[in-house]
């Protein structure tokens, strides 16, 4: 075929160039960016001021509960250089009075007030220190100290000064913690006046009535006091009520207290009184019975060396003379615990019951809570004590109670050995007799006459006297520190069988601890005419 002439021929269609489509594409991408950018400013402008509001309010917030402690200790505060320096200040007080530079001590003074107000201002207003607030007080205060140091007030001076001073503030630190222990014991010893007013009562009774002595006397030789098939349990005290409550709180938590026997003794100044309130009421059929230690005329000062010590006029001035008297480094010398035989008697069980088998004491500041009659069928595995450990905490072991740099201790003892409390502590009289307890117990008093093993009180001798011949006893059975410890769990509490009020703050003070006195005072027989006679003391 022929080809067409040039001018005949279709006209070709001319393309785009590459580049002009990039270029187009380019505003595209930029005009659409633009509009996205545009968008999210309108957003934006909605926004921000929200945020910054939000922003405000968390900032009055934080100022609104601002922990000025913290701020006080935080490394870049102002409050914390206003401390720093005021306590400075404040030694530099003290040595410039007592080098007499009385000028330098009142500009000292007077700064340290201004500080003093600047921070207790801040606290108020729950705000931080500013610069412009702290800056001429830190200023001045400064100056004040360089001023103090070219007086020759140097850092070894301070050091010197204020170490006498700590040493006196110590001083009058342990007098005042002394005078506390003796003012506790005071008041932890003193009979309150209703009790006071219940025994002179009791006792006048018990004087007049001639019907209760014949019944006593009638009762004192009861089979039932030596009869081995029921539950005995001994105390010894000379507070009434104490001990009424400890036989009340038992017989209520009994399931037969019919079969319960209690052996009182006590003091010829309370036993009339004593007669006279567990003659006069009836704890629910169990058995009484009151003694005089009086009686015991077999426990003289030839058989027992604790009688032997506590008739020792050297002994005596021990316990009850005054500061002026003896240098006594613990207060707790002087309670008069220590000194009372009837403290002692727990170690002299089967001279003062010698028809028995077993017994539980039990001190006469405990309460029972649950039936006590298991007690007695526990197997004490040939050991003399069942009694319930206190060695959870390192403080109750042997070598805190006695002096292990005596040979004669350190060969025959383990320091780690666990502590026992009195307060419930079930005896088997028989084993007690075999291994010959009591005669072990004079041994180490013996031992200990010149109190180089043991300062005071009763456990001591125990731990040594009963060493290998105590069986542990479940925790519930016996819970102590209801007399000091605030803090007692309270499952602890409701699952003891017997809680004790061991410490000066008893259930019968007025500085007893009032979470648990309730524990103590459903026990008291307040439907009593003598009871009520003497609340209003």
């Amino acid at each position: 075929m022929r080809r067409r002439a040039a001018d005949y021929r279709r006209p070709v269609r001319r393309r785009l160039s590459c580049w002009i489509w990039a270029l187009l594409g380019i505003f595209l991408i930029a005009g659409f960016f633009l509009f996205i950018m545009h968008h999210q400013h309108d957003r934006e402008d909605h926004v921000e001021q929200p945020v910054l509001d939000i922003d405000s309010k968390n900032e009055q917030v934080i100022h609104e509960h601002l922990n000025f402690t913290q701020e006080i200790l935080s490394a870049r505060s102002y409050a914390r250089q206003l401390t720093e320096q005021m306590t400075l200040a404040k030694a530099y007080v003290v040595i410039a009075k007592e080098h007499n530079n009385l000028h330098l001590a009142w500009q000292l003074s007077s700064k340290i007030r201004s500080c003093q107000f600047l921070l207790s201002r801040a606290a108020m207003r729950e705000e931080p220190i500013s610069l412009d607030e702290a800056e001429p007080i830190i200023r001045s205060l400064s100056s004040l100290i360089f001023k103090a140091q070219d007086a020759h007030y140097d850092i070894a001076t301070t050091m010197i000064t204020m170490k006498s001073h700590i040493q006196a503030l110590e001083e009058r630190a342990n007098a005042a913690s002394v005078q506390k222990t003796v003012l506790g014991l005071l008041s932890a010893e003193s009979l309150p006046k209703n009790l006071h007013c219940l025994d002179v009562k009791l006792t006048a009774d018990w004087v007049k009535k001639k019907p209760l002595q014949d019944l006593a006397d009638e009762k004192r030789n009861s089979p039932r006091l030596v009869d081995n098939n029921l539950y005995h349990f001994c105390l010894f005290s000379d507070n009434l009520l104490a001990v009424s409550v400890v036989i009340n709180s038992t017989v209520s938590n009994a399931d037969h207290p019919q079969q319960f026997v209690f052996h009182i003794v006590t003091d010829g100044i309370n036993y009339g009184a004593m007669q006279a309130w567990f003659l006069s009421n009836d704890f629910k059929g169990s058995t009484i019975e009151v003694q005089n230690i009086e009686d015991f005329t077999w426990l003289n000062a030839s058989y027992s060396p604790v009688v032997k010590q506590l008739q020792d006029t050297d002994s005596r001035g021990y316990y009850f003379g005054g500061p002026q008297d003896i240098n006594i480094d613990d207060p707790n010398f002087q309670n008069p615990k220590y000194t009372s035989l009837l403290n002692h008697l727990r170690f002299y069980v089967p001279e003062i019951y010698p028809q028995l088998e077993k017994v539980v004491f039990l001190d006469d500041d405990v309460v029972v809570q649950k039936d006590l009659t298991p007690l007695f069928s526990l197997d004490l595995h040939g050991n003399v004590n069942g009694a319930v450990e206190t060695c959870l905490e390192a403080f109750h072991r042997l070598y805190k109670y006695v002096n292990f740099s005596n040979p004669l201790i350190s060969s025959k003892f383990d320091p780690q050995a666990c502590g026992w409390a009195f307060g419930m502590n079930v005896f088997d009289l028989i084993a007690w007799r075999k291994e010959n307890v009591t005669a072990r117990y004079h041994y180490w008093l013996d031992q200990n006459a010149d109190g180089m093993i043991w300062k005071l009180g009763t456990l001591p001798p125990a731990l040594l006297a009963f060493y290998g011949l105590t069986e542990p006893l479940d925790r519930r059975w016996h819970v102590l520190g209801l007399g000091y410890d605030l803090n007692i769990d309270n499952r602890l509490i409701e699952s003891a069988a017997v809680v004790h009020f061991n410490g000066n703050m008893k259930p019968w003070l007025k500085l007893g601890i009032g979470r648990y006195k309730p524990l103590w005072e459903r026990y008291v027989n307040q439907s009593s005419a003598y009871i009520q006679d003497c609340a209003t003391y």
